[in-house]
């Protein structure tokens, strides 16, 4: 009989050292600055549209070279309405002016081309210089991707309104370390959060603001998951 006791309390310590080991690395982490509330993610969740799943229409063309479709129009130009259009600036040195501190800008550009600064990067928390040389660094990322935003609807969007959503850089755009950008791809909630936990709530409040400006669908899976990041903001 007490053998069989010793051995019940020791598969009980096993039991609450594993759980101990659980809360420690659940542990609630302070949101980065800048992140909604749970009563703002909350309040966008209950804003956009859910389907079951993603649908796929086909027809998606990002290319702009001869007998490509160039849906979205050409990469980072400035001839479109809205938020930094027709400014004589590309979208990608917009969005690099607006996200870098300590910006420096190419002389005779009128402030335009950004050949230097860093990136407090809202993907990994970590700070990012960039140079002009090594640009590739630091990429700029669709948060709602472009492939799944044509997937969830854009395709029966006029040009016009695919190009300014593809330039978007009040609601859509950021500044992000590349190897992040590419691992992203064109993942939604559901298949991809930042690395650092720190930024969900940030990255869900600006994937949601996306989706409600343009009217952009959520799936079932992309919500749940936006939901379970909305729990773990304060």
């Amino acid at each position: 009989m007490g053998a069989d006791i010793r051995r019940w309390l020791v598969g009980v310590l096993v039991v609450l050292s594993a759980a101990g080991c659980a809360q420690i690395g659940t542990a609630p982490v302070a949101p980065a600055p800048g992140s909604p509330t749970r009563v703002e993610l909350e309040r966008l969740l209950a804003g956009v549209r859910v389907i079951a799943d993603r649908p796929h229409p086909g027809g998606y063309d990002r290319g702009c070279k001869a007998g490509q479709k160039c849906v979205f129009g050409p990469a980072w130009t400035d001839d479109y309405d809205g938020p930094g259009g027709h400014d004589g600036c590309d979208t990608r040195n917009n969005v690099l002016a607006k996200q870098l501190i300590g910006v420096s800008f190419r002389p005779g550009t009128n402030d335009c081309v950004v050949v230097g600064g860093t990136l407090n990067d809202p993907y990994t928390g970590k700070q990012i210089p960039f140079t002009k040389a090594d640009a590739d660094q630091v990429q700029i990322d669709h948060v709602y991707s472009l492939a799944a935003a044509w997937d969830m609807g854009a395709a029966f969007w006029p040009p016009e309104r695919r190009i300014r959503f593809a330039n978007d850089v009040d609601f859509n755009l950021l500044a992000t370390e590349g190897r992040i950008n590419q691992a992203k791809g064109d993942k939604t909630p559901e298949d991809w959060l930042p690395p650092a936990r720190a930024n969900h709530c940030f990255y869900a409040g600006k994937y949601l603001t996306a989706a409600v400006q343009y009217d952009l669908p959520l799936t079932t899976a992309d919500t749940m998951a936006l939901q379970g990041v909305a729990r773990t903001c304060p």
